[in-house]
């Protein structure tokens, strides 16, 4: 299975998916706005599917008040037991921070969602922000900082991403019915268009297709440094004071969602 390493060009590694007039693509295809207005938002999708890799892209969400939108960047495969890790950007009225909501759904089950607010104005500038996917976890990153680990516990019989190849989504679009504080505050219209930013997609990854076994992918990667990344001391120990600091919501902490009894992985290390 061939090696995708990526310097991300809209034209030629990805495809408009809805919206085509609430897009731009500027500065030779290198940086992509999205707007979102009553009559649609936009959104665009990678050409290739993926098994495994790190996946960058730096970001600016809307700035001023930006209740009920969504600005996402993730990865997903396809049909009703599908895989995908989100990262959806929640907006919210003036001066209230966003929400950046992470899940990880394994074979069509999800309902792992970790919210954080952030510790700088994602408004003001571009960030990075990165999902690292290999066979043993997904960590996701902020600025080069772990926020989130996903551990693969196949071996408690607990689903993970490993068997479908995923595709790189990116949108924007109206919410407002769940995104800001609960769909209590609606998306204010007389401040559209809305517009957010994309630019310096990086992608390093196993090229895959629908159903691709992911064994096949780790025997021409061993040189690649995300196959086996995880987190050293240093990095657990940021992990945990961000996590501290920033988490406003952990699926693992929320009994009346789960009556029955929290998930199984709730029980074991998260880093």
């Amino acid at each position: 299975m061939a090696m995708a390493a990526l310097a991300g060009n809209f034209y030629q590694d990805f495809d408009i998916m809805f919206g085509d007039q609430h897009l731009n693509i500027l500065e030779e295809g290198k940086l992509v706005t999205l707007s979102l207005d009553k009559v649609s938002g936009a959104g665009f999708q990678s050409k290739n599917g993926y098994i495994f890799g790190r996946f960058d892209v730096q970001m600016k969400m809307p700035p001023g008040n930006s209740a009920g939108t969504v600005t996402t960047f993730y990865l997903s495969s396809s049909g009703p037991n599908h895989d995908e890790i989100d990262l959806e950007f929640l907006g919210n009225s003036t001066g209230e921070p966003y929400t950046l909501h992470t899940n990880v759904y394994a074979q069509g089950q999800g309902s792992k969602e970790q919210q954080f607010h952030l510790w700088f104005d994602p408004t003001k500038d571009f960030h990075t922000y990165t999902v690292v996917w290999n066979s043993k976890r997904i960590i996701f990153l902020v600025d080069g900082s772990p926020i989130r680990v996903f551990n693969n516990l196949e071996s408690l019989r607990l689903p993970f991403p490993k068997d479908q190849s995923m595709k790189i989504y990116a949108t924007f679009w109206n919410a407002d019915d769940w995104a800001t504080q609960g769909g209590r505050v609606k998306t204010d219209w007389s401040h559209a268009p809305f517009s957010a930013s994309y630019r310096n997609f990086n992608i390093n990854a196993c090229l895959g297709s629908q159903g691709s076994p992911s064994s096949s992918c780790s025997t021409s990667t061993n040189s690649s440094a995300w196959q086996n990344q995880g987190l050293n001391p240093a990095g657990r120990n940021r992990l945990r004071w961000l996590q501290r600091k920033f988490m406003v919501y952990d699926y693992c902490t929320d009994r009346p969602k789960f009556p029955k009894g929290l998930p199984r992985e709730c029980k074991h290390s998260r880093v």
